[in-house]
Parts: C-alpha cells; sequence; structure tokens
C-alpha cells in the first residue's frame, strides 16, 4: 500500500509538471503565431535552424495541446485513481511513442526519401516567399548565416523569387566563400560557380556530427515514456 501511494504520488507530479510544459507550449506557440518576429530576436540563433521547414507556431500549439491533455489525463487519473483516465493515457502515449520510433527509422533509413518531400513543400514556398514576407525572409536569413549555407537544396532554390526578379541577383549567402564578400553582387554565374552547399545537408552534417547527444536526448525521453507507461499500468492493475 505504502509503495503504491508513493508511485501515485510519483506519477501526479510527474504529469502535473508535463501538464505544465504542454501550457508553456501552447503559450509560446500562439507568441510565434502572433508575433514570429519578435521570437526570432530572442531566439533566432536556437530556432533558425529548423524554422523553415515547419511553422513552428502552429507546430508547438499542436505539441503543446498533445502534452497539455496527456499530463491532464495523467495527472487525473492518479489522482482520481480513474482506470480510463490511465488507459486512455497509456494509449495515447503508446501512440506517441511508436510514432517517434517510426519517424526515426524513416529518418535513418529513408533520408533521401525525406529530402524530396521536404524539397516539395519548403521549395516551392521559398519561390513564393522569399523577399516578400518579411518574417520567412528573416528566417532564412538567421539560417543560412549560422548554418553557412545556402537555400534548401542550392542557389536555384531562389529562382524566380521575389528577391531575385527585385534585385536581379541572388541572396549574398549563396556567393560567399573567402573570395567573395557579402557585399558583393551574388549573380547566377558566381552562384552556380561556388556551390555553396544547401541547408538541408548542411543540418544534416551538424545532426551527424552531435550524433551522441541527439541519441542521448532521444534515448532519455523514450526512457521516459516507457517509464511514464509502466507506472500507469502498475496503478491501472493496482486499482479495486
Amino acid at each position: 500500500m505504502q509503495c503504491f501511494s508513493f508511485i501515485k504520488t510519483l506519477m501526479i507530479l510527474f504529469n502535473l509538471l508535463i501538464f505544465l510544459c504542454g501550457a508553456a507550449l501552447l503559450a509560446v506557440g500562439i507568441w510565434v503565431s502572433i508575433d514570429g518576429a519578435s521570437f526570432l530576436k530572442i531566439f533566432g540563433p536556437l530556432s533558425s535552424s529548423a524554422m523553415q521547414f515547419v511553422n513552428v507556431g502552429y507546430f508547438l500549439i499542436a505539441a503543446g495541446a498533445v502534452v497539455f491533455a496527456l499530463g491532464f489525463l495523467g495527472c487525473y487519473g492518479a489522482q482520481t485513481e480513474s482506470k480510463c483516465a490511465l488507459m486512455t493515457f497509456f494509449f495515447i502515449l503508446l501512440l506517441i511513442f511508436i510514432a517517434e520510433v517510426a519517424a526515426a527509422v524513416v529518418a535513418l533509413v529513408y533520408t533521401t526519401m525525406a529530402e524530396h518531400f521536404l524539397t516539395l513543400l519548403v521549395v516551392p514556398a521559398i519561390k513564393k516567399d522569399y523577399g516578400s514576407q518579411k518574417d520567412f525572409t528573416q528566417v532564412w536569413n538567421t539560417t543560412m548565416t549560422e548554418l553557412k549555407c545556402c537555400g534548401f537544396t542550392n542557389y536555384t532554390d531562389f529562382e524566380d523569387s521575389p528577391y531575385v526578379r527585385e534585385n536581379n541577383a541572388f541572396p549574398p549567402f549563396c556567393c560567399n566563400n573567402v573570395t567573395n564578400t557579402v557585399n558583393e553582387t551574388c549573380t547566377k554565374e558566381k552562384a552556380d560557380h561556388q556551390k555553396v552547399e544547401g541547408c538541408f545537408q548542411q543540418l544534416l552534417y551538424d545532426i551527424r556530427t552531435n550524433a551522441v547527444t541527439v541519441g542521448g536526448v532521444a534515448a532519455g525521453i523514450g526512457g521516459l515514456e516507457l517509464a511514464a507507461m509502466i507506472v500507469s499500468m502498475y496503478l491501472y492493475c493496482n486499482l479495486q
């Protein structure tokens, strides 16, 4: 009985923390959706490398809503000793865990397929919005500065974009190397000659370089999810 009460208390505290994290994610997601420029000014170096691939505001709102609901279910189920809430908590967490494992496998085994899929999403957005939408352009400029890359695949991603039509030149990041400064006009010939690598490949390189850290974080999250599932099942099986 004492063991049950201890685990129940841990479950409540753990899910209360998850609940608060979900609320924080929701708040940040709403902030990014409403005022993305101020978010970039504060978190630009940390957030820009991923912001061009997904709409971060909506992604954080969705993730925050799921985490918020998950924390509530776990906390409510443990506090009220509700079998229904605990089972729902378990199945939602199990689905998330399976989805994470599947995504990791796809990312590791089908990197080329993932690149092709992202290319279909990102490149049209660059051609449509780079140079005309301020926040979108700022995200890409920060990303290309931090990662020292050009476009998603290469400089051709910017062809027919508002920036190129207006300036009759490519972004200076596509021509930036030791023999060229960002103040010089980046023509198509220069960009083609210098062949600055795309941001997707550069991001992959950075991830692989920090594979131990990325793997450690992923393993830690997976371990916490497994522990939460085991605890929820323990409480469920020991309820009258």
